[in-house]
Formats: structure tokens, sequence, C-alpha cells
């Protein structure tokens, strides 16, 4: 491994950790990370849809054994999800499109872990008409396969804008739709013969490590603003750098 690639893991085993302490996988992490060291983007997108995999998995196993998943609210997201992230997954972007689209997509994440991060929703409002769930679910299933996110970091403050489920609840339905979306997407990317790093199972062990023991935290703590904030800072100073490399 070369001194890059150690850094790399340090940061990717940093990303698992702080984004499965609030139910997401850590892609937008992960491309951030890549994205400081300079990573191609035709490598970019499929690492960081492997490593959401297997923490997504970590992080959903932990949060339905917590008993913070509510269906009703994440079949239809997960239903209209799979085949746009698929579709999205199969679309291959050039770089000069793809680093500014990713670019503008952390910048928003930052904003969004920022705004939300002192705002719980510790009620539930309303109920989400099923053909809303549906659009949503739709909308970010393909964000995810084209930009290779899992859509948690904007599945959750949607929620939690619309009040449509507790804390407690998003965590696990943001986990659950990262896994299925990032699975689906990987899929459509394996069409095009994706190219993968060979530090990529060093990544992936970083990953896991970070992932469990982030989800172990977070099914019992469910509020983080200081983490979100964190995430934000690290979001914004790597979203920045890809759009002014675009």
């Amino acid at each position: 491994m070369t001194l890059e690639d150690i850094i790399l893991t340090a940061l990717i085993l940093a990303a698992a950790l702080l984004y499965s302490c609030v139910g997401h996988a850590g892609a937008s992490g992960y491309l951030a990370a890549m994205a400081l060291m300079g990573v191609s983007p035709a490598v970019m997108r499929p690492t960081a849809l492997v490593l959401n995999i297997l923490v997504a998995l970590i992080a959903t196993a932990r949060y339905y054994q917590a008993g913070m998943l509510s269906w009703h609210l994440l079949w239809p997201l997960v239903l209209a999800s799979m085949p746009f992230a698929y579709l999205g997954g199969v679309l291959t972007l050039p770089g000069h499109i793809y680093k500014p689209l990713v670019g503008t997509m952390l910048v928003y994440a930052a904003w969004c872990s920022f705004r939300t991060a002192n705002h719980t929703a510790h009620t539930v409002t309303a109920r989400p008409h099923i053909s809303a769930l549906l659009l949503a679910g739709a909308g970010l299933g393909f964000l995810s396969g084209i930009t290779g996110v899992g859509g948690g970091i904007y599945l959750s403050p949607l929620l939690l804008f619309f009040r449509w489920a507790e804390v407690k609840a998003i965590s696990g339905i943001a986990a659950a739709f990262i896994l299925v979306n990032s699975v689906a997407g990987l899929l459509g990317v394996i069409t095009s013969a994706p190219a993968l790093p060979s530090a990529l199972p060093y990544w992936a062990v970083a990953a896991v490590v970070g992932g469990y023991a982030g989800a172990e935290y977070g099914s019992k703590h469910a509020d983080n603003p200081t983490i979100q904030k964190l995430l934000a800072v690290v979001l914004l100073i790597a979203g920045a750098k890809m759009i002014a490399t675009a």
C-alpha cells in the first residue's frame, strides 16, 4: 500500500464511524475522502457503493435489532428506488460533469447535516401519502445510482423536515434504504465494467470496523448534533474541492 492508500484507509474508517452513528453508510464521506486524495471519478463511484453496502448491512441489522425501523414508511421508498438506482448506476457521466455534480451534492449534504443537527422530530405530525413516498424513493434512487451514494443523506432531512418519522426510526429507515439502493446501483455500475482499486480490501475492512462501532453507538444514542456538524465541515471542504477542480 502507498502512503496515499494508508491515509485514505484512515479517512474511510473515520467516515464509516461517524456516518453509521446517524444511520448512514458513509458514501458521501467516502466520496469526500477520495476527492481530497485525488482519486479518479471512474474509481470513486463503484468503490463508494461497495463500501456503502458493507456498512449499510451492519447498520440495518443493528437498528433492526434495536427496533428502529418503520416498515410502513420503508417499503414504498424501497419499491420505487430500486429500479431507478439501477438505472442511475447504468449511466456513466464524464468527469467534467460528474465532479461538479458530486461536489454540489456534497455541499448540499453539508448544509442538510448542519441544518438538521439541532432539530429533532420526537413526534410524527403527518402520515405521508404513499404517492409522496413513491415519488421520493424514485428520485432519490436515481440520484443514488448516478452519483454513487445510498440516498440516506437526502432521505433523513426529508423525513425530519416533514416530520414523517421520529428520530429513532429515521436512522433505521435510512440504513435500510441505503442498503437496497447501493446494491441496485452497484448492479447497474457492474454492467459497464467498473474500475476497482487494489487497496479496496483494506478500505473494506476499515469501513466494516468503523461501521460496526458507529452503528453500535448510534443505535443507543439517537441524537448526534456534534457528529452531524463535524460531517458538515468535511463534506463542505470536499465538495468545494470537487467543484473547483472540475
